[in-house]
């Protein structure tokens, strides 16, 4: 993938972190390329069915917001996720979801 698409989907990037107050950290597209490259991280698209299919990482799992809060139990606490959207809003939204239902990374 160029590295446009990384700049594009991951602007405003968030990932589930283990930090104590329990809460998401904003990483760029370079730590997230690189934890794709050397960590068994699992990149969760909260964008819609047409904006996935317009351009995605390559082996992100779309799981669109508004199906989040249903399909939540599908996911692994265990793993870590790098939640992506188109600006920033979802993903944020994403990730106070995780962590309030127990995802610590």
């Amino acid at each position: 993938m160029t590295q446009k698409w990384f700049s594009f989907l991951f602007t405003f990037l968030f990932i589930i972190s283990g930090c104590a107050q329990n809460r998401y950290t904003n990483i760029s597209v370079d730590e997230a390329a690189q934890m794709m490259q050397k960590e068994d991280v699992v990149v969760l698209d909260v964008r819609t069915e047409e904006e996935y299919a317009s351009g995605h990482i390559p082996g992100a799992i779309l799981l669109p917001l508004q199906h989040l809060p249903d399909r939540v139990d599908e996911l692994n606490k265990n793993k870590t996720y790098i939640v992506v959207c188109r600006s920033g809003n979802r993903s944020a939204q994403a990730s106070e979801l995780l962590v309030k239902e127990g995802f610590s990374r």
